[in-house]
């Protein structure tokens, strides 16, 4: 194990005393320091299991008696806070859910408010930064000062190979706002599977994550919350294992990586200049149009495009999705420019 790394591990949900202290004391035989547990669990549907609730608590204040280990539960609104800081809990997360809420969010803040104790952020359900850096200020207004952001996955549109598609590109650029932030990954929630947990853990590592937060449970198959994720304590020992450190580059790696980098820099220096001259040729475009009363927008047109490009990119390696996603963005600011230059010539 890492040590450089930070290693939660623990059940989706605290179930029963039994379940909770088997499980805790198989991760403390094998090194982990801070366990953790749902008390309250935010379920889609009514009728599901949501939680053992407030009872809970006291288990994991024995696992922290009896391990040593530090403890950790979500908390979603202001009755959760007060019962987790009565009961002595380390360390707070909050959920995808609730930070997609900036109203429970506040509320949780409020309740913090001059309380030292740690508090850990999961991404928002769906895809938007600013819900994820808002929910962190809120907490810093609090004063809050110990923070940890949990990326966790988002929620998109149509079959994924992955429960919540990683998008890496979100916690990237969090990382790149917050550059003193620890991020971990929860590969748990983000694969869906118990067989995606591994390379996403190691795909996590790749990408320079400070560390995991996996679900862990003494008997994952009878689970009364995501059974299918959860690993066994010697399933998440064995990952542990087989997971390959990755470091940040040394000055002189960095001057042998030199060459490939400002190679990259030219290329991208040729796409920005590729990009302006497209759009030079979308405002003409525009002109015409907007001078012939033709709509900005022909479908056929565009999916032809698009099929043809996918049909090319394939040529090169280029996967469909990225090439769709690309052209997407220049398709759709393509089509904003020319809105624009209607608007602005109406005025």
């Amino acid at each position: 194990m890492n040590p450089s790394k930070t290693i939660i591990a623990g059940p989706c949900s605290a179930e029963t005393e039994r379940q909770v202290m088997n499980t805790a004391r198989s991760l403390a035989t094998a090194g982990i320091s801070i366990f953790r547990a749902g008390i309250w669990k935010p379920r889609t549907k009514p009728g599901q299991f949501e939680g053992i609730g407030t009872p809970g608590l006291e288990w994991l204040r024995d696992v922290r008696e009896e391990t040593g280990m530090r403890v950790t539960t979500e908390v979603a609104n202001s009755r959760h806070v007060e019962a987790a800081l009565k009961a002595e809990i380390d360390i707070l997360w909050i959920g995808a859910r609730t930070t997609a809420n900036p109203f429970a969010v506040q509320e949780i803040a409020d309740s913090l408010r001059g309380c030292g104790i740690p508090v850990m952020v999961k991404n928002p359900i769906n895809p938007d930064i600013e819900l994820w850096t808002g929910a962190i200020e809120r907490l810093q207004n609090a004063g809050i000062r110990i923070f940890a952001a949990i990326h966790r996955g988002f929620s998109t549109y149509g079959e994924q190979t992955y429960r919540y598609a990683p998008q890496w590109q979100i916690p990237i650029e969090l990382r790149r706002r917050m550059p003193s932030l620890p991020i971990l990954c929860d590969p748990s929630h983000m694969g869906g599977k118990r067989e995606h947990v591994l390379p996403l853990a190691q795909a996590s590592y790749q990408m320079n994550a400070d560390g995991l937060f996996v679900e862990v449970h003494c008997n994952p198959d009878e689970a009364l919350s995501d059974s299918r994720q959860q690993l066994t304590p010697d399933m998440f020992i064995q990952l542990l294992e087989q997971l390959r450190q990755h470091k940040v580059p040394d000055s002189a790696e960095t001057g042998n990586l030199a060459g490939f980098r400002n190679r990259i820099d030219g290329c991208d220096r040729q796409i920005v200049e590729i990009l302006a001259k497209r759009m030079d040729i979308v405002k003409e475009i525009s002109a015409y149009k907007n001078e012939h009363d033709l709509t900005v927008l022909q479908s056929e047109r565009y999916n032809d495009i698009i099929n043809n490009l996918i049909q090319e990119g394939r040529k090169f390696g280029l996967s469909e999705n990225f090439v769709k996603n690309l052209f997407g963005m220049i398709h759709t600011e393509s089509v904003n420019l020319q809105l624009s230059a209607i608007q602005n010539h109406k005025l």
